[in-house]
This record gives C-alpha cells, sequence and structure tokens, in this order.
C-alpha cells in the first residue's frame, strides 16, 4: 500500500493561455502563471511570477497533457524549483464547462501530476530527493493542487 503525507496546497494565478491552434502533436497552448501561493505544514511561500507557465497539449483522445515549470519562493527567501507533468481528461459536458470557468466537483474529472523539486538550499534539500503526486481541480483564475510526498 502507497502511503503519503501532505506536502503543501498549491494556487497559481493564469490570467492568460496563448493559443497556438492544432499543431501535429495536438492542440497545443501556452498558459502564463502570473503568482500565486504555496501552503503547508513544512514549507509555505509564493509562486515568482516569472519565467513560469504551462505548456498544454490537448491530445486527439481528449486528454488534455500538462507540463508545467514554476519557480517558488518559499517565506523565508529559499528558491526551489518545481516542475511537473500531468493528466487532466473527463466526460465532454465536464471539460466544457471547466474550459467555460464555471464551478465544476473536482471527483467528475480526473487531474492528477507528479512534482518534481529542485533546489540548492539546505535547508529544503530533502525536496531533491522526494516523489511526489498531486491531485487538480480547476477553478475559473488558474489550478489549485494538493501535493503529496510518497513515502
Amino acid at each position: 500500500m502507497i502511503q503519503t503525507r501532505h506536502l503543501f496546497t498549491l494556487t497559481i494565478e493564469v490570467p492568460r493561455v496563448v493559443d497556438l491552434g492544432t499543431t501535429p502533436s495536438g492542440h497545443r497552448r501556452i498558459a502564463t502563471v502570473s503568482g500565486g501561493s504555496f501552503a503547508g505544514e513544512r514549507l509555505r511561500g509564493s509562486i515568482q511570477p516569472s519565467p513560469g507557465g504551462d505548456w498544454l497539449l490537448l491530445r486527439p483522445d481528449g486528454v488534455l497533457v500538462l507540463d508545467v515549470r514554476l519557480t517558488l519562493e518559499t517565506d523565508d527567501a529559499q528558491l526551489i524549483y518545481m516542475t511537473y507533468r500531468g493528466l487532466r481528461h473527463g466526460p465532454a459536458d465536464v471539460i466544457a464547462r471547466l474550459n467555460r470557468g464555471e464551478a465544476v466537483d473536482p471527483a467528475s474529472y480526473y487531474f492528477r501530476t507528479t512534482p518534481v523539486f529542485e533546489t540548492a538550499s539546505a535547508k529544503y534539500d530533502w525536496l531533491n530527493r522526494v516523489v511526489a503526486v498531486a491531485t487538480g481541480r480547476r477553478e475559473a483564475s488558474g489550478p489549485i493542487y494538493e501535493a503529496y510526498e510518497v513515502l
């Protein structure tokens, strides 16, 4: 049985999405991350507004592939590079509601990611050796994730 420990809740502000259109790989969009926050028992802080973003790819099978890169700054001024890949999919009507910015029960669609961390901070060095998973939900202003360390 897999056991986990909550790392933090991550709230991302996404004010703008650039639509590149349909490419040979699928429908490509790039979401700008303008900020946000994270908070948990062992670390908390803010998402740096730049550089950061989500290189989204909507595959022909309706699965949205996330490719995210963020810089986190802890409340004690330590920097952490966070990346994650993930998948979001669900029934067509639910995804349509999400895309319109409507509130949708997160249990009605699949939204999972695999965060990876990189830091030079001695205090947060333990993150360099963590396998993590996260569940997500999409709000009008951006995604919110619950990230967990796999023990």
